[in-house]
């Protein structure tokens, strides 16, 4: 145990900072209901637009709700968003990736697809999306993870690329070695540590996107207490009651702000390139 601890991960303060923030973030998510026990969805008028106050320490919304237990709950739906649609996207553009980088008859089909999707703004082919599938959970996941599942696939396939031509794979495939083997077992390790760092990106972008397509009424129902919504239902009363914005807009910061910070440290690690131009 101690012998893990002295790893160069737990030694960059990049990687230390951003973890420890995102792993307060996630212990506030899951233990949302023991740190508040009020209900995110009873609504109170008498208690409409109440500054913050011992009461509601984050103050209380239009419909009398309290905004502390809903950016509470919040957080379970953009850290549940964020880590679906991480796991899905890369799930996927690793064997596109893996498919288009090693498979050349197939590379110029598989990549012209890509391009055509990365051609779309990410937000608009979500917005299309969910306008088109209707408003749930599952439909903005998917909306969220078509976008991104391009992006890890050129990542893989760039890997693969410059794998492909190295000694060790060309005597695997001398010795006849099947396709399979070579790409589970000589080109896919090679792929972990980019992905990873990839995958800290995706699920900022995912928050980020999640929230947007909630303020703008394509994404969840406005019921459903997400960071997004809250910020929505709190802009048509902005100068009476900021805080209805300002305290979800903060939590979703530092969530993004964490993460980013997270990923560069995790970049800064595992990526031997980025080590030796740092010098380390």
């Amino acid at each position: 145990m101690r012998a893990a601890f002295r790893h160069p991960l737990f030694r960059n303060p990049a990687v230390l900072a951003g973890g420890g923030i995102l792993l307060l973030l996630v212990l506030m998510a899951i233990l949302a209901p023991l740190l508040s026990h009020a209900d995110p969805l009873a609504i109170a008028p008498r208690f409409r637009l109440k500054p913050p106050s011992p009461q509601f320490p984050m103050g209380s919304d239009k419909l009398g709700r309290d905004v502390l237990t809903r950016s509470f709950y919040g957080a379970r739906v953009s850290l549940l968003v964020s880590i679906c649609v991480a796991t899905i996207a890369i799930s996927t553009g690793l064997v596109i990736g893996l498919v288009a980088g090693y498979i050349r008859r197939l590379d110029g089909v598989i990549m012209r697809v890509m391009d055509g999707l990365m051609a779309i703004p990410g937000i608009l082919l979500a917005i299309a999306l969910v306008s088109l599938s209707g408003s749930s959970l599952y439909t903005v996941i998917i909306a969220i993870v078509v976008p991104e599942i391009p992006r890890v696939a050129r990542l893989v396939r760039s890997v693969v690329l410059s794998i492909r031509e190295e000694p060790y794979v060309e005597a695997a495939v001398g010795l006849g070695t099947s396709t399979y083997r070579i790409l589970t077992q000589h080109i896919l390790p090679n792929t972990i540590a980019p992905l990873i760092v990839q995958g800290t990106y995706i699920c900022a972008s995912a928050i980020l996107t999640e929230a947007i397509l909630s303020f703008l009424g394509a994404g969840l129902s406005s019921e459903i207490p997400t960071w997004g919504n809250i910020i929505a239902d709190g802009r048509d009363v902005f100068q009476r009651a900021p805080w209805i914005i300002l305290f979800p807009g903060a939590f979703l910061a530092a969530t993004i702000l964490a993460v980013n910070i997270l990923g560069d440290g995790l970049r800064d690690t595992l990526d031997p390139r980025m080590k030796k131009r740092l010098g380390a």
